[in-house]
């Protein structure tokens, strides 16, 4: 049985990702991270980044809502202290990229263009940011940026995009056109929870990003949107939480998946979700993972 797929050049043993932001290297207590796909690492801006004010995360009826801002120690120390740690892992390292500017995004990317990194996804589309997602809303400025970054990169590029948009499939055939090489959806939407008690929003910002299961229909629908006009891989994700909502999503029309809140609830989500697709493969008699993307019958 072959689970093994490959997004834009990088060779994945199986479709199953770990999301950005969400796992760190304690993860590797509970998890076999040599098993997963590929990893793909918390955003990194070109400075150091502390982030949103606490508290910054919520839980809401089937999901969380979480405001952390992009916190992170900046490219040259990440390079220096963190990168190695995850590179020691037989398993595809992505790096995630955000910036309050193209020429943010294009100083990051030079900085890691030398690393034996598998490439790398673009974070259009934070919610939790002052212009997090100014990107993603508009076709014209994300065919720049995919643009630009293409000319200073030979690694794979993965554009991350928004559900909070007016017309996903222009914005994802923006990235393709301009050179992407695949589309990662969706991520967060925009949320908010209230304390009764005091009256006061939950979060420090008042509003975060909405994740976990009450996010996947909305989830499945862009991965339906988008994979009706790009021919790119499309990784998707938004409320994967075990196997069968996984192979949802490929059924649908994504090459690969990312999962995100289900490492908060189980650390070892993504090994168990690459053992439940290996007996659904077994169950059907389906030889290679790659005959199912795409494979609805509507």
């Amino acid at each position: 049985m072959d689970l093994s797929v490959n997004i834009a050049g990088i060779d994945l043993k199986n479709p199953v990702i770990l999301a950005s932001g969400t796992c760190g290297l304690e993860q590797a207590k509970f998890t076999d991270f040599s098993r997963l796909g590929a990893i793909i690492t918390k955003s990194v801006t070109l400075d150091s980044n502390i982030g949103n004010p606490p508290p910054r995360v919520a839980e809401t009826h089937c999901g969380m809502l979480n405001s952390i801002g992009l916190e992170n120690p900046g490219a040259e120390k990440f390079i220096a202290n963190k990168l190695p740690l995850w590179l020691k892992y037989n398993t595809p390292v992505i790096i995630s990229v955000a910036g309050k500017s193209q020429k943010e995004y294009i100083e990051v990317i030079e900085k890691f263009e030398p690393t034996p990194i598998a490439g790398f996804e673009i974070n259009v589309s934070c919610p939790n940011v002052e212009h997090g997602i100014e990107f993603c809303k508009d076709a014209n400025n994300l065919g720049r940026l995919c643009s630009a970054i293409k000319k200073v990169t030979s690694k794979p590029v993965i554009i991350k995009l928004s559900p909070n948009v007016t017309d996903i499939q222009a914005i994802a055939l923006s990235a393709e056109n301009n050179g992407a090489d695949a589309i990662s959806l969706i991520n967060t939407l925009h949320g908010l929870k209230v304390d009764l008690e005091t009256k006061n929003a939950v979060l420090g910002k008042i509003t975060g990003g909405l994740s976990g299961p009450c996010i996947k229909p909305v989830a499945l629908a862009c991965v339906y949107k988008v994979s009706m006009v790009c021919k790119i891989p499309i990784i998707g994700m938004g409320g994967i939480m075990n196997a069968e909502d996984a192979l949802e999503f490929i059924v649908t029309g994504a090459s690969a998946i990312e999962i995100g809140t289900a490492n908060f609830v189980n650390p070892n989500a993504g090994i168990e979700i690459i053992d439940g697709i290996e007996k659904y493969c077994e169950k059907h008699n389906i030889p290679d993972i790659k005959s199912l993307v795409k494979s609805r019958k509507f």
